[in-house]
């Protein structure tokens, strides 16, 4: 991304805000809110970063409800957006974009080499997040577009969020569960991932956005420059995440 561009998509996501005197005590250390997905990757663009890890639903709740923050990073524009309208964030701004996985235990124990093989198992135990968290809605509509609802009733665990889902089945007590691209690197020793059909691959995209108040607006500026610059695009494309357009 051109930093002429980069500056410019900074400022509008300043433009006609209401902030809050600068804390110099947590200068450059913003609080981010972020997606659990993004556990492993944003320390290594923003060290300095104060974060909070959970599901992207939750973490808007807590905004609802009062929680401080600079930033919010979520895994589906459904919750950056909706907080939009409610006037608690900025202008929401893509940064990242991930597609989905089916993992299996390293030692497979139900056999199962495709999708496909899902339905066909009586005894399997799938492990999904629940119907509001991102990789839950995203599961879902893999498994309607490729006419597989049914198997949500061998269902034996609902996750808070996609780190629930990876332990689960990392740990052996889950024989598969649908996980993002992103999720399989840090656990590859124990889990095996199964591609999707293209068909059934939904459109994940990530949004941020700068809390309408935030604690430190200029760190709150700070750490989405890092994001969305070149050492932010490089990291997150090293940790398998796609890149969306300029």
């Amino acid at each position: 991304m051109r930093r002429a561009t980069l500056v410019a998509l900074v400022l509008a996501l300043a433009t006609g805000a209401a902030t809050a005197a600068p804390d110099h005590a947590s200068a450059e250390r913003p609080i981010v809110l972020a997606a659990a997905s993004l556990t492993e990757v944003l320390p290594r663009i923003a060290p300095d970063g104060r974060y909070s890890f959970g599901s992207s639903n939750a973490l808007a709740e807590q905004i609802r409800r009062g929680a401080p923050f600079d930033v919010y990073l979520s895994a589906s524009p459904l919750y950056t957006r909706a907080l939009g309208d409610e006037g608690l964030v900025r202008r929401p701004v893509p940064f990242a974009t991930n597609s989905l996985v089916l993992i299996v235990p390293k030692s497979n124990p139900a056999r199962i080499k495709r999708v496909a093989d899902l339905a066909k198992r009586q005894k399997l135990r799938l492990v999904v997040a629940g119907p509001k968290v991102p990789i839950g809605l995203y599961t879902r509509e893999v498994l309607k577009r490729l006419g597989m609802l049914k198997v949500l009733r061998k269902t034996v665990s609902l996750e808070p969020d996609v780190k629930g889902v990876v332990g689960k089945v990392a740990l052996g007590q889950a024989d598969a569960g649908f996980v993002y691209r992103t999720d399989v690197k840090p656990v590859s020793s124990r889990v095996r991932a199964i591609r999707l059909p293209a068909r059934a691959q939904p459109t994940v995209a990530y949004e941020l956005a700068i809390a309408t108040r935030p604690q430190d607006d200029e760190a709150a500026q700070d750490f989405v420059v890092g994001v969305l610059g070149p050492d932010g695009r490089r990291e997150l494309q090293a940790a398998l995440f796609g890149l969306p357009g300029p």
